[in-house]
C-alpha cells in the first residue's frame, strides 16, 4: 500500500502539490489526545458516568483477564468487515494466537459484557509518554448504547489511578461514532491525516 499512496498531515504544504500532481485523496484520519489535570478527579467525571450508564443497562464493564482471549477474538471476528480500511488506518488480523499475545505484550484489555457474553472491548498499552488505544470493538447488535464510550472510559479511569495523564487514540473520519466517543470522553483531535491515491500514469 506504500507504493500506492501518500499519507501526510493535513497541515503539510504538500497537500497543494499533490492535488495539482493528480493525487486523489481518497480518505482522512485523526489522531487525538486526552490530558488529564492533576489531581484527575474532575476530568473523570464524564468516564464515571460512562461506565455507570453502561452498568444500569444491565452490562458488567470491567478489566478482563486472559481468559477471555477467545471471546476478545471471537468480537474481533465478527466485526471484522465493519472495521474502515484506509491507507492510514488499515483493518488488523489478529488470530487467536495474536489476540491472547496482547497480555503479554502489555496490553491492558477492558470489556462489556451481557450475562457473561462479551459485546465491547477496549485494548490500550502504556508507553514512554503516553497510553494508547489499540482498537475499540463493539458487536454491531449493540452499538449506539455507550459501550465503547463505557469501556475507553474504564480504561482511562483504571490507568488514570496509576497515575497516567496523556492518552492518546485514533481513527478513520469516516467512523464518524469512534470520533463522537472519544470527544464525550474529552479527546481533543490535535492532527488530522490525508491518505491520496497516487495516478496510475
Amino acid at each position: 500500500m506504500s507504493e500506492e499512496y501518500e499519507v501526510i498531515l493535513a497541515t503539510d504544504p504538500r497537500n497543494r502539490e499533490l492535488g495539482d500532481a493528480g493525487y486523489e485523496l481518497v480518505a482522512e484520519s485523526w489522531g487525538a489526545r486526552l490530558r488529564l489535570s492533576e489531581p484527575p478527579d474532575l476530568d473523570l467525571t464524564v468516564a464515571h458516568e460512562a461506565v455507570r450508564r453502561a452498568e444500569l443497562a444491565g452490562l458488567t464493564v470491567r478489566e478482563l483477564d486472559e481468559s477471555l482471549a477467545p471471546a476478545l477474538h471471537a468480537l474481533e471476528e465478527a466485526n471484522r468487515a465493519d472495521y474502515p480500511d484506509t491507507p492510514a488506518t488499515p483493518p488488523r488480523l489478529l488470530n487467536e494466537d495474536d489476540t491472547r499475545r496482547l497480555w503479554s505484550k502489555g496490553c491492558r484489555i477492558f470489556g462489556a459484557l451481557d450475562n457473561g457474553v462479551l459485546v465491547g472491548a477496549t485494548v490500550i498499552k502504556e508507553g514512554d509518554d503516553r497510553a494508547e488505544t489499540a482498537f475499540t470493538s463493539v458487536l454491531a447488535t449493540y452499538r449506539r448504547r455507550g459501550i465503547g464510550t463505557a469501556v475507553k472510559a474504564a480504561s482511562i479511569i483504571a490507568l488514570a489511578s496509576q497515575g497516567v495523564r496523556l492518552f492518546g487514540t485514533g481513527g478513520a473520519t469516516v467512523n464518524a461514532a469512534s470520533l463522537r466517543a472519544n470527544e464525550a470522553l474529552g479527546y481533543v483531535v490535535e492532527e488530522r491525516w490525508l491518505s491520496y491515491r497516487k495516478p496510475s500514469n
